[in-house]
């Protein structure tokens, strides 16, 4: 019975001393640290990523979002280093396109045929880091084409101006090129690009410009590709504004300007406008440039100086309305058939004092308005700035975005 007894006490022993050692076992946990094995670390998802542009890609624009994503963590950080290993500055910040993805922006633009290497990191939940990375190169540009833009920045110009941009060499993506170009203004208004050549693209809202108004084109072109191996050489961007509202009216019928300042008239000046044999082009006419003394020739235009009609005349306060030679400018030889008769070469005769005070109440962007002449209607073939003598649904069909 004692036996008995005594093994009992030993197997109750025993039983005590393995679960103490096994609640011991319990309270410790993994790794000895005191939290519960269910609150362990190492229990969460790993995280995983990709990264685009694909490893090994080539030919890619420098101007393509690196984007990374992650699945089950957080994005540690981003680095980018060039062929050369030289570090690569730039942000992170979430797409526009997918708030899941974010993307990494250089602070100056990546270079045209040159290697990168972006490399991402990540800590999923279950604190463990992982990283991706992806090596690519940027592409080799047969052609760079860099744009040319009027009006200038910071200058101030009349109320017909447009914004032209003129490119060194052929667009054959339009639309792609179009799409890059970005106006602002402090007056909205409904302004539309129309290609007027494979090298050339104007703006301009269905009416002229609202006085003092405040415009901004940004010209994102680097990177862009403009077709047949030609790529954006830079980013350009110009800001000018839209000074008074100067318009005057060329009317070759009853031979008088009449000059506008804003809703007013400030002069009402006698003139002769070009003969029958050389009229004066009808529509809308944009001051471009001002000489206070140029010597005009005909044989600029074709005909020899000393052939009939021809002509080398030294002439002041010329106010260019046209590349095909119409000025405004004085002509004291023809001030007795100023307001009566057209004997001009094409051009808007004045007496030497009005000129002069047209001169200077004149700037680029300025509009003459020429009614009533014999003449065609200004065109492509006399020069830059016809653009208010083409009808506002025919400039909206040149644009590339429909």
């Amino acid at each position: 019975m004692k036996r008995d007894v005594e093994t009992t006490v030993r197997r109750m022993s025993a039983l005590l001393t393995a679960g103490a050692l096994a609640l011991l076992a319990g309270c410790q946990g993994h790794g000895g640290d005191g939290r519960a094995a269910g609150f362990a670390t190492g229990q969460g998802a790993a995280a995983s990523m990709t990264v685009a542009p694909a490893d090994g890609s080539t030919d890619v624009s420098p101007t393509v979002p690196l984007e990374i994503s992650v699945t089950d963590g957080e994005l540690a950080g981003v680095t980018v280093v060039d062929g050369a290993g030289t570090p690569v500055a730039g942000t992170v910040a979430d797409s526009p396109d997918d708030p899941a993805t974010d993307v990494w922006t250089p602070d100056t633009p990546l270079a045209y045929g040159t290697s990168y290497t972006l490399t991402a990191t990540a800590e999923g939940a279950d604190e463990q880091p992982a990283e991706a990375s992806t090596t690519f190169t940027t592409l080799t540009p047969t052609t760079l084409g860099a744009p040319s833009i009027g009006p200038l920045d910071g200058t101030t110009v009349g109320v017909g101006m447009p914004i032209r941009v003129y490119f060194d060499q052929p667009v054959t993506d339009r639309a792609a090129v179009e799409s890059h170009l970005e106006v602002t203004s402090s007056a909205p208004t409904d302004g539309v690009w129309s290609w007027l050549s494979d090298t050339e693209v104007h703006f301009r809202p269905s009416t002229y410009w609202p006085a003092h108004t405040d415009v901004t084109l940004h010209a994102d072109l680097y990177g862009v590709d403009l077709g047949d191996g030609v790529w954006g050489e830079e980013d350009r961007a110009v800001s000018f504004s839209i000074g008074d509202r100067h318009v005057s009216v060329a009317d070759a019928a009853t031979h008088t300007l009449e000059v506008h300042d804003g809703d007013q008239v400030v002069q009402t000046y006698p003139m002769s406008a070009g003969s029958d044999a050389n009229p004066t082009r009808n529509g809308p006419h944009v001051v471009t440039e001002s000489h206070r003394d140029i010597t005009m020739d005909s044989s600029t235009f074709g005909l020899a100086v000393d052939a009939p009609g021809g002509y080398r005349t030294d002439v002041e306060y010329a106010v260019r309305i046209s590349n095909n030679g119409e000025f405004v400018h004085a002509a004291p030889w023809s001030v007795a058939q100023q307001g009566r008769a057209n004997v001009s070469h094409g051009c808007i005769n004045l007496s030497t004092e009005r000129a002069a005070w047209f001169f200077d109440f004149s700037r680029p962007g300025d509009v003459v308005e020429v009614r009533n002449s014999v003449g065609p209607q200004l065109s492509a073939a006399d020069g830059d700035v016809h653009d208010w003598a083409i009808p506002w649904e025919q400039w909206r069909a040149g644009s590339a975005l429909k």
